[in-house]
């Protein structure tokens, strides 16, 4: 059974999958930047801007990524946060040339005193590849890293995961093969992320909840090059699953939903 616009809801073994909404009452094509200040800041940031945008943030959106982002929220609680992502030379190298031009999720870290993760991290263990096996990271920016298996991935961030209070692992290669549709990349890139998946939720310890969603539709429907507006797909499992899964509507619910399993 896979989802679909006629079949939004499954639920499985105590794993939720549902829709939520990624327009927000706007009616152009869903964006990154907005979508993600959205669900990071628990606003509905397409209507404040009064349009969706993105890659980036909208200006008017800083101010809502420097004081109401879920990382800051977190600390502000005195609990424990983590981006679970390691960044290359290449990124540090742009942030230190006075270049600002970031996602919400560097900005929230950024903005929030949140440890960015390097290649030492991600060497030791302690961090993540964006494309989850570091495949990219070998054969794109020569770093003299093992590839991976997804397993092994899985195992990291869910011990990454057991140490914080909220963790986030960003993954964007889907959005990436929606635009281009890139036919030899398909296949593997989604074979990695459907082995990661099931390796973190087979392993899921029972007192973790994991969401998973994304800040708006695109993968699905490859006959186009763009966002669609179909609503974002949503995941959750683990801990409070089943009250995640109703609290959540549109994107700027998720992090109500997380904060208030954390009071």
């Amino acid at each position: 059974m896979a989802p679909s616009l006629d079949n939004q809801y499954l639920q499985v073994d105590g794993k939720y999958l549902f829709p939520a909404d990624a327009c927000m009452e706007v009616e152009d094509l869903p964006q990154s930047g907005t979508g993600q200040t959205s669900i990071f800041c628990g606003v509905n940031a397409p209507k404040i801007v009064g349009h969706h945008f993105g890659p980036y943030p909208y200006s008017t959106l800083l101010p809502f990524i420097k004081e109401e982002n879920i990382f800051v929220e977190f600390l502000r609680r005195k609990k424990k946060v983590a981006f679970a992502n390691a960044y290359p030379k290449i990124f540090y190298d742009y942030i230190n040339s006075g270049r600002k031009r970031l996602s919400v999720t560097s900005l929230s870290c950024l903005m929030s005193g949140v440890k960015l993760k390097t290649v030492t991290d991600l060497r030791r263990g302690n961090a993540l590849s964006a494309e989850i096996d570091n495949r990219r990271w070998v054969e794109s920016l020569n770093y003299n890293l093992p590839v991976i298996k997804p397993a092994t991935a899985a195992r990291r961030l869910l011990r990454l995961a057991s140490k914080q209070n909220f963790t986030l692992f960003e993954f964007f290669l889907t959005d990436h093969l929606g635009h281009g549709r890139y036919p030899d990349l398909m296949k593997y890139t989604l074979s990695v992320l459907d082995e990661f998946l099931f390796h973190v939720m087979k392993n899921l310890p029972k007192e973790i909840s994991l969401v998973i969603c994304s800040d708006h539709g695109n993968l699905e429907d490859i006959s186009i090059k763009t966002h669609t507006r179909n609503p974002a797909l949503t995941i959750t499992a683990g801990r409070n699953a089943e009250a995640l899964s109703k609290k959540i509507v549109h994107l700027y619910d998720i992090k109500k939903a997380i904060l208030e399993l954390n009071l």
